[in-house]
């Protein structure tokens, strides 16, 4: 009876380890990446993401909350191209060496796809410019490919003994998601060379996939709150090309858009960004499924 109870007490007092080798800590910047790390990673990993759907990604603050989050992480995914240069660094100066610059747990999207919009020079009388390039990867399904191949070579690393299952989990989505492409591309081909207005640069990557064309922009810079004299300078400049849509994120503020739709009698719309913009919106797959048909919906819309 001694031995038995010596055992279970000695049981007992490892099922703390158990529990903290049974998951991978990742901390995920925004909803799109902790959405993949779901994919890929499954019941192996616990996920946090440090922002939801309806907040602006440039403009977080490194809260108490946000550090507890991270100095447990084994990983941490952002999208970078300087999106979260205004906290991510200050977090992880308190979180531990495996989630800092150039470590296995630290990835950033931007860092392994091609980014587009890379100024040539650095001027800030330009607005709020990334010297990376548009740090808005996630809006071009193959660029959601590329991060994936890569976080599960990272995971691979982390827990060894799981690799089987990650690489599993990825042949299976990339399977899904490559398909999902070809059904999104054949339903977008209508859209192919028609012209859009958006808010901000956010949509740059979705615009470039589906070979969309952009009318005008309602910031007149990057980050600069749209004017009265840039709108309606618009207001001939959209009409001229033929736009079919205002398009802006559930967090960008609609006056501007609505101001323009009145003028131009070009249907205006907020489309989901991220995971869980909008209701239905819950995984990366419904994401593309909506925006793809809520830009049908306004094409049809504008005939």
């Amino acid at each position: 009876m001694k031995r038995l109870l010596i055992a279970f007490a000695f049981a007992l007092a490892l099922l703390p380890l158990e529990a903290a080798r049974a998951k991978i800590n990742v901390f995920a910047c925004h909803p799109e990446w902790a959405a993949l790390a779901q994919e890929v990673g499954g019941e192996n990993l616990e996920i946090f993401s440090a922002t939801h759907a309806g907040q602006n990604p440039h403009y977080i603050r490194a809260r108490p909350s946000l550090i507890s989050k991270i100095t447990r992480a084994d990983m941490v995914i952002c999208s970078g191209a300087s999106l979260e240069v205004g906290w991510l660094p200050l977090l992880v100066q308190k979180a531990g060496g495996n989630v800092q610059p150039g470590k296995t747990g630290y990835l950033l999207a931007a860092d392994f796809v091609e980014t587009l919009e890379k100024p040539e020079r650095l001027d800030r009388s330009m607005g709020d410019i990334h010297p990376e390039g548009n740090p808005h990867v996630q809006l071009n399904p193959y660029n959601i490919l590329a991060v994936a191949d890569e976080l599960v070579s990272r995971l691979v690393v982390l827990d060894r003994e799981n690799a089987g299952v990650y690489r599993e989990n990825l042949r299976n989505f990339s399977d899904r998601w490559k398909k999902a492409i070809r059904r999104w591309e054949t339903e977008a081909a209508p859209l192919r060379g028609k012209y859009v207005v958006t808010h901000h640069q956010s949509w740059i990557y979705l615009i470039d996939w589906l070979g969309l064309r952009r009318a005008g922009t309602l910031e007149p810079k990057p980050g600069i709150p749209p004017s009265g004299g840039h709108l309606s300078a618009l207001v001939s400049e959209v009409q001229d090309k033929g736009a079919f849509a205002i398009i802006r994120t559930v967090y960008d503020p609609d006056d501007a858009s609505k101001w323009l739709s009145r003028k131009t009698e070009i249907p205006a719309a907020a489309l989901p960004q991220t995971v869980g913009a909008v209701e239905g919106t819950d995984d990366l797959f419904s994401l593309f499924d909506r925006i793809v048909e809520e830009l049908r919906k306004l094409d049809v819309a504008r005939r």
